[in-house]
């Protein structure tokens, strides 16, 4: 049973999306209107289908009407006086739509599958309406676009939290579909392993099987990436290294804006964000230990089996979050500030120079013809370059709440899927290519 901590909790803002919260208020009201949970009990006169339709006809309006102000949305989002859409006078804290959403058909998808309509007790939920808005967006990248890139968190998305990906782990032939549709793919993690061995333990069965499987011509083997550290350090596939990864220099694939970040400035705020973690270990008295990297600091617990608590953890991030919103260092001698992630693993709390929206940028350049293997070009050097467009990817991701969550920044660059397991990562990627093969059809 959810507790009352647990419900005030969650009402929390950093726990919010606002846009989901919104579109559940909406619902709430044909939910009471409609739903009769006391025909349970009447012996006469109580008819579920209908109650059932009726229910189903009013959300599905609801969506639509939510779907023409989405649409509106994006007129003002070119509108070069910047006159603020309905939507965002509703909802001050949406962000930028690449693409429109059909949400009228992906309610009816999910209906279909989830049956919110016949609910009489509960209504529809936040995971309901996150699911609704996923089916969306596949929509949309498929049936109404083209998808060109995929790219993907790892924990929690694409294995377990702290686990691997394994050989018989479901979503491996799904993404090798993906790669044999020529749709690329990056794989954008928060870890910040500077060598190929520690990312091959990580992703081995996939990369074993991107190597044997006959499936991939050579030039489809080399679509994938690990952009790892968030935007730090690259990886592409080799099939002679003994890892089947090679790194790639950084001076390949730092973009133009990246090239501009001092190594005096990321020390500078690497060192500030290292004060604020030793004075919230000290001050919150967490069993845990500072560990500093070339470009990241955070802190981890001092025995792998202890779990700090959820809510020291993102006290952390906040206050480490702030510390650095206000603090002067980690700025260039033009006064710009070197970008920065701060957020929760779970176990941990890191703060990453860059964040997932550099990562998946670096991504759309290197396959829009920035840096891959059939060219030689600098992404850098070049500010010509053909990058994948927003619209054409898609970024797959658990962590979208907009304070601790490090996918969240991934929305300014990309359309985005927000999952809750592996499991929903394969769910999605069934739905995707199911929405694909009927575009091709």
């Amino acid at each position: 049973m959810t507790s009352r901590y647990r419900v005030e909790y969650a009402l929390k803002t950093h726990r919010r999306d606002q846009f989901i919260e919104w579109i559940k208020g909406l619902l709430a009201v044909p939910f009471v209107l409609y739903s009769q949970p006391t025909g349970i009990f009447e012996a006469n006169g109580f008819n579920v289908t209908q109650m059932s339709e009726e229910a189903h006809r009013r959300y599905a309006e609801i969506m639509r009407d939510i779907e023409v102000m989405i649409d509106d949305n994006i007129n003002h989002q070119s509108d070069a006086i910047r006159v603020p859409s309905k939507l965002k006078l509703l909802v001050p804290t949406i962000g930028t739509f690449f693409t429109r959403l059909p949400l009228e058909a992906a309610f009816k998808f999910q209906d279909r599958k989830r049956y919110i309509s016949s609910r009489r007790f509960v209504s529809p939920s936040f995971n309901d309406v996150r699911l609704i808005l996923n089916t969306a967006q596949l929509m949309a990248v498929t049936t109404h676009g083209t998808l060109q890139l995929a790219t993907f968190d790892g924990d929690v998305t694409l294995y377990d939290d702290g686990e691997s990906l394994e050989p018989n782990s479901p979503v491996i032939p799904r993404m090798i579909d993906l790669m044999r549709k020529n749709v690329k793919i990056g794989i954008v993690t928060a870890a910040g392993y500077t060598t190929a061995d520690r990312y091959y333990a990580r992703l081995h069965g996939l990369l074993d099987m991107i190597a044997t499987t006959t499936a991939l011509t050579p030039q489809q083997r080399q679509n994938i990436v690990i952009m790892g550290g968030e935007a730090n350090y690259l990886f592409e596939f080799n099939p002679t290294s003994p890892h089947l990864l090679s790194s790639v220099p950084r001076e390949r694939w730092l973009t133009a804006e990246m090239n501009t970040w001092s190594e005096a400035g990321i020390e500078a705020l690497l060192d500030v964000a290292e004060a604020a973690l030793r004075d919230c270990i000290k001050s919150l008295n967490l069993p845990a230990t500072l560990m500093r990297k070339d470009r990241a600091v955070g802190i981890i617990p001092i025995d792998p089996n202890l779990r700090i608590p959820r809510e020291s953890l993102e006290e952390t991030v906040l206050v480490v979050q702030k510390t650095l919103e206000l603090s002067v260092g980690g700025r260039d001698f033009d006064n710009k500030v070197v970008p920065f992630c701060a957020f929760n693993g779970g176990r941990d709390v890191f703060v990453d120079i860059g964040d997932k929206s550099w990562g998946v940028s670096v991504c759309q350049k290197w396959f829009g013809g920035g840096g891959g293997s059939s060219n030689g070009n600098n992404i850098g050097q070049d500010n010509n370059i053909c990058s994948i467009k927003p619209e054409q990817t898609l970024h797959v991701g658990d962590q979208f709440l907009s304070a601790g969550s490090n996918d969240f920044k991934a929305r300014s660059v990309s359309t985005t899927a927000w999952i809750a397991s592996p499991a929903e990562t394969v769910e999605l990627l069934d739905e995707l290519a199911g929405f694909m093969g009927k575009k091709l059809s």
